[in-house]
């Protein structure tokens, strides 16, 4: 089989234009091509009244073809080979260790990286025992929605906390900008596809699945590790993590975990402990550094929620193909260097979707995004973020980032009524330093509510400074974007892990062996997909070292 990398075509191309293209490309007759199928589809949209599509094509010819048709390509061809893209286990206790009853791994937290770790134990027949502190996703959907509707929060079963993971009420978004020469993206969105995630997030250049697509999928995993010997248990929060200590006398406060005890009072054991607790554990994060864990802190990013209407955002990005279906709801990257030294950047766009409370923590308003798969909200969402980190801004301990995020999460309560209620302001006005006091024609989509006033004393003032700057020189790439009537709402604060769980190579904790911190929370990851093929790594490496089996 071939591969065809950027193959380009109009935006509004025939399927044999297509195919036309393809035979024009290798030179050969359209009879011989025996068929054809996408890998990757992306765009082109900087002449955006000339869109083009870009094709990662797999093409087959007869067999004693494929030579000919390679040895007439330049030395830089865009025509190669079709690598191998499949996942291969690195080890199995069935076939690696036959009758022996090992022990089992457990996986602490059940989000992205923790779903996908222990999918693969289980895949590796390792049978992993999974505690969750949240509730099972249908149940911890009807609790977020308490907050949503009622400003009800339940603390342990949240948008942070629970079956899923924070990127269960997310756009979905399933892309990375991780290095993965063994295509474990790839494996991660396979099993995504197997439990009922549309086929297209295998080949469109940024995949994305929405809230409602992914209750059903995650669900399908959980039974999937289920039906391999791994079990699954909610409202199991871990209370402490059990270490000895080495028995060498120089250990350096090394050690070994040997299980942990829950929040009922039960105690697991277990040598062998994924940790993909995810960003907003802090509590978690505490009890793991008083327990003698080794932890760093590490910069991440503060800001708030900015609204435009989504029709403005695809005008400017796509000009007259705005509303085209490939293309769907336009998204947008940005990013400021400014004056005071720090830079302002778009994080997690949300297009055609609505902007989310996802505090964990009583008297806390915290914002995030969230896109159903359509996408057809009538609002664009991104966070606008000034990055933060330890040496400059929360210098004082290791949780010190944390202090910060807290601090900041109960002033926005403050400001927001102290009613979950978030403080809101127009961008005309934010501007302006002046207070707002009626909305003009963007409707805000948070919910509890939002309430007007001046976002001046929701965060630092260099921060403000920041954004202040940042805006008026992102309408220069977006026009619109520094529109008065846009809405900003505060705070985003949970960007990602204000701490970094550190690992080795082998992926276990600097100075606990048997643990292996992996996601979001441990400082690892960046999203759904970059947990999930973190997810991969640290089980791979756990069932390396349970069955004393060598890499190669």
């Amino acid at each position: 089989m071939l591969r065809i990398n950027e193959l380009k075509l109009p935006l509004n191309h025939t399927d044999e234009d297509l195919t036309a293209a393809i035979v024009e490309k290798l030179a050969i007759e359209s009879e011989q091509l025996v068929s054809f199928s996408v890998f990757k589809r992306s765009y082109d949209a900087r002449q955006k009244n000339s869109i083009l599509l870009i094709y990662q094509l797999d093409v087959v010819v007869d067999q004693a073809l494929e030579a000919s048709v390679l040895s007439k390509q330049p030395k830089q061809a865009l025509v190669r080979l079709s690598p191998d893209t499949d996942y291969y286990q690195v080890a199995s206790a069935a076939t690696d260790f036959p009758g022996v009853d090992q022990q089992r791994p457990l996986v602490i937290g059940f989000g992205p990286c923790g779903i996908l770790a222990a999918l693969l134990l289980a895949q590796m027949g390792l049978k992993p025992i999974v505690l969750e502190r949240g509730q099972d996703v249908r149940q911890r959907t009807k609790d977020t929605w308490g907050l949503w509707r009622n400003g009800k929060l339940n603390t342990e079963s949240n948008v942070q906390y629970g079956e899923g993971g924070a990127g269960t009420f997310s756009d979905g978004k399933l892309y990375s900008q991780v290095k993965d020469k063994r295509h474990l993206g790839r494996k991660v969105l396979t099993e995504f596809v197997i439990a009922g995630a549309p086929e297209e997030i295998m080949y469109v250049s940024k995949p994305h699945i929405g809230t409602f697509k992914l209750v059903t999928m995650v669900e399908n995993m959980r039974a999937e590790i289920t039906r391999l010997g791994g079990e699954i248990r909610f409202d199991q929060k871990v209370e402490t993590i059990h270490r000895e200590a080495s028995e060498d006398a120089n250990n350096n406060g090394q050690g070994q975990v040997t299980g942990v005890t829950l929040k009922n009072g039960d105690t697991l054991h277990s040598r062998h402990i994924v940790l993909a607790i995810g960003h907003s554990a802090r509590d978690t994060f505490q009890m793991l550094l008083d327990q003698g864990v080794y932890i760093e802190p590490k910069p991440f990013s503060i800001g708030f929620r900015i609204e435009h209407p989504q029709s403005i955002i695809d005008q400017a990005r796509f000009g007259k193909n705005a509303g085209n279906e490939i293309l769907g709801a336009a998204d947008y990257k940005l990013v400021h260097h400014c004056k005071n030294d720090r830079s302002v950047y778009s994080f997690c766009m949300c297009p055609g979707g609505t902007v989310v409370a996802a505090t964990s923590e009583e008297g806390c308003v915290v914002t995030n995004g969230m896109s159903q798969y359509s996408r057809n909200e009538r609002n664009a969402n991104a966070a606008i973020v000034v990055g933060i980190e330890p040496e400059r801004d929360y210098p004082q301990h290791i949780l010190a980032g944390i202090d910060l995020q807290r601090a900041l999460e109960k002033k926005a309560y403050e400001l927001g009524g102290k009613d979950y209620s978030a403080p809101a302001q127009l961008v005309g006005d934010f501007l302006k330093d002046k207070a707002s006091t009626e909305l003009a024609s963007v409707e805000p989509s948070y919910k509890p509510g939002i309430t007007l006033g001046n976002l001046s004393a929701a965060l630092p003032d260099f921060a403000i400074e920041a954004i202040r700057e940042a805006i008026p020189a992102f309408n220069k790439k977006i026009k619109g974007f520094a529109m008065d009537d846009a809405i900003l709402t505060g705070v985003e604060t949970r960007t990602s892990s204000p701490i970094c769980i550190k690992r080795d190579k082998d992926f276990q904790n600097l100075n606990t062996r048997g643990l292996y911190p992996a996601g979001e929370g441990a400082g690892y990851a960046g999203g759904i997909l970059s947990a999930g093929i973190d997810g991969i790594k640290v089980a791979e490496a756990l069932a390396l070292d349970l069955l004393n089996v060598k890499a190669d």
